[in-house]
């Protein structure tokens, strides 16, 4: 007879699947909470930064045009799923969505845009060069970028629908090629926040243990990335059963901006053109 947490696991990861991977967090399962705040402290933080005309780069879901419309001139995202864009065009007519896989940002003209934020999306991308180049491009002078990315040394294991993490040092050298200011600052988390990392981190080593052939790093992505989401599903709600009200009780307000990248859990980097 299964167990309860088995029949919980599988009803709530084959819900999940519509939401396509764990890259893409939601609010309406329980255990991607801790990750979901994690993702959405930027979008509150932005809400003091942005202004003007704004270009989410990797809109996803529209946390951001639900997040930040408010507080700026006019919205327009893009992303790289055609339907999901529809979708979202129809939600918000008020705003623009475009639909396109970057770089470069096809149709967008130089100098269009006040602020552009770009959330967890770099990592991703083969040319980060031409990536940053473009942002800059359609960038106003004057303007700013804001992005976000994993920083790599509290990555718990290989993630592999990520081209590449950075250090502190490597995201200072790619971000400074092309922009002649920036600051770098972290997303980082308070002792709450911290716990569920390092129980989560714990939780991780136990898998990779039997990874004797060091496979994560050994295999092509596309190999991994089924196994990957399946693994770290089920990591999710274990950790979830094992303390519930800890996954549930945190919030973006336990996230805050740190002026150390090194010691953060996120890169918050923002650029000036």
């Amino acid at each position: 007879m299964p167990s309860k947490i088995s029949i919980t696991f599988v009803c709530n990861y084959f819900r999940y699947m519509s939401y396509y991977t764990t890259e893409i967090t939601s609010d309406e399962i329980i255990s991607d909470n801790v990750i979901h705040q994690r993702l959405l402290f930027p979008y509150i933080k932005c809400q003091e930064l942005v202004s003007g005309n704004l270009l989410e780069v990797g809109c996803g879901f529209g946390r951001g045009v639900e997040t930040m419309k408010a507080y700026c001139n006019h919205y327009t995202g893009i992303d790289k799923l055609e339907n999901l864009i529809e979708a979202l065009q129809k939600k918000h007519p008020e705003a623009d969505f475009k639909s396109m896989n970057i770089p470069p940002f096809h149709g967008i003209p130089d100098n269009s845009f006040d602020t552009v934020v770009t959330f967890q999306v770099i990592e991703h991308i083969k040319k980060d060069g031409d990536f940053l180049k473009e942002i800059k491009r359609v960038l106003k002078p004057g303007g700013k970028m804001i992005l976000t990315t994993p920083q790599k040394e509290f990555t718990l294991s290989r993630n592999p629908w990520h081209v590449r993490e950075y250090n502190v040092e490597e995201m200072k050298a790619v971000v400074n090629k092309y922009f002649d200011k920036a600051d770098f600052k972290g997303v980082a988390g308070n002792e709450k926040v911290m716990a569920y990392h390092e129980e989560n981190r714990r939780s991780v080593q136990k898998i990779m243990k039997w990874d004797i052939f060091n496979l994560q790093y050994n295999l092509p992505a596309w190999m991994l990335r089924k196994p990957y989401d399946i693994l770290n599903r089920r990591n999710r709600q274990k950790l979830l059963t094992q303390d519930n009200k800890a996954v549930q009780d945190i919030t973006y307000n336990d996230f805050y901006l740190s002026d150390n990248p090194s010691e953060s859990l996120d890169h918050f980097v923002i650029g000036y053109k």
